[in-house]
């Protein structure tokens, strides 16, 4: 079993891998303020330099899925390769770049390799634990939400110094989570023979109800995820500019609510051993849901304090239902193909992300800022309606 002593260091590794290779995903954003400087005219530039990473991600897991890269080659050594590979690409942003083009062509290179970091650190758990995966999936992204968050902490420490140290600081990170698994986690005793692409087996999975419901949760809890984490500095922002006595630090508390989100996985994890995977989804993902509708009340409230409680409800919601979908995607697939599987789902619910980020940044130019953020429970609700009418056992 993957419990025993002898491998009681591979998860804690696993995790820890996960959290220093995705410190990249949101480097840009962290930095987007200086980055901005160079580029005045860009005026979407926060939608398109997001949606680059995404767009990066989903071409990667669409040639990740193909060729089965996952499951016919060793795992941890793709990991390895994707997070040496995803660091260098992070650092072309530093580079005196003068066309727009090049510097979203980095950011879409590194979402490409963050295709072999992501869905294979899952695949690579599922490999090890067959029992418990939700708790195991639940520290697994909850490092992925610490990471996605950390950039913004880097910035809120090296705000003395040029902004380019936070892109020197992550890159470096993720060489390091990429040498601890190529040299910690060698293939798991779970791990089932791989086979070549086949299109037809893939979307067989949604054949089975336990898969399909799973999985059109999981687009729902997407629609609106990366929207918010995108859109966090610029509501802070916008509440600071709104409120005199407001003088919010804008990345430390952007990481502190994105942040918030990795201990939520984590409990949900655990919660999922107890209460059942299904369960503790469909409650995350209404709570986040009522959050979109209710914040027109609250992102605009004269108390700070009210304002920042909301933010964490939001950020604690929105994350914990994300590795009970993919514990349950796992669950589901095909053994063979589950790498396979759990990264196809991932490559369609980061497609739904470009969509959503370009919605929002649309309508932010035609809608009152107010509303918004209501758009976002499009996802939620559609994503509760696939959980509750379709059978996941």
């Amino acid at each position: 079993m993957s419990s025993t002593k002898e491998n009681s260091y591979i998860l804690p590794t696993i995790v820890i891998a996960q959290f220093l290779c995705t410190s990249l995903w949101f480097a840009g954003n962290a930095v987007l303020p200086d980055i901005v400087k160079n580029f005045p005219t860009e005026t979407n530039l926060l939608a398109n330099l997001t949606s680059m990473v995404q767009f990066g991600f989903i071409s990667g897991t669409l040639v990740f899925a193909i060729f089965a890269i996952s499951d016919i080659f060793s795992p941890s050594k793709v990991f390895f390769i994707c997070g040496i590979a995803a660091a260098i690409f992070n650092m072309g942003v530093c580079l005196e770049l003068s066309d727009v083009h090049l510097l979203l062509l980095f950011r879409f290179l590194t979402g490409f390799m963050l295709a072999g970091i992501y869905p294979v650190g899952m695949k690579i758990a599922s490999d090890y634990y067959k029992d418990g995966l939700g708790k195991s999936l639940g520290f697994l992204v909850g490092a992925l939400v610490f990471g996605t968050a950390f950039p913004h902490l880097l910035k809120t420490f090296t705000a003395s110094f040029a902004w380019q140290y936070v892109i020197f600081a992550t890159s470096a990170l993720s060489v390091t989570g990429a040498f601890a698994i190529f040299l910690l986690v060698p293939n798991g005793p779970f791990r089932a023979v791989g086979q070549k692409f086949d299109f037809r087996s893939c979307l067989s999975g949604f054949k089975n109800p336990g898969f399909r419901s799973a999985a059109f949760g999981y687009f729902g809890h997407m629609w609106e995820l990366y929207t918010f984490w995108a859109f966090l500095p610029s509501i802070l922002l916008l509440y600071n500019s709104k409120h005199a006595h407001a003088i919010l630090n804008i990345p430390l508390f952007s990481f502190l609510v994105i942040a918030s989100g990795g201990i939520s996985c984590m409990v949900g994890g655990l919660l999922s051993q107890k209460f059942g995977a299904k369960h503790i989804a469909t409650i995350a993902l209404a709570i986040s849901g009522l959050c979109c509708l209710l914040s027109p009340i609250f992102l605009f409230s004269s108390s700070t304090y009210l304002f920042l409680i909301f933010l964490f409800c939001w950020g604690l919601s929105g994350t914990a239902d994300s590795p009970l979908f993919s514990s349950l995607i796992a669950k589901h697939a095909p053994a063979s193909l589950r790498g396979t599987s759990l990264t196809l789902v991932n490559c369609i619910g980061f497609a739904i992300t470009i969509i959503s980020i370009q919605v929002v940044s649309l309508l932010s130019k035609q809608l009152s800022v107010q509303y918004l953020y209501m758009v976002l429970a499009i996802g939620p609700i559609l994503g509760l309606w696939a959980l509750i009418n379709k059978k996941s056992h």
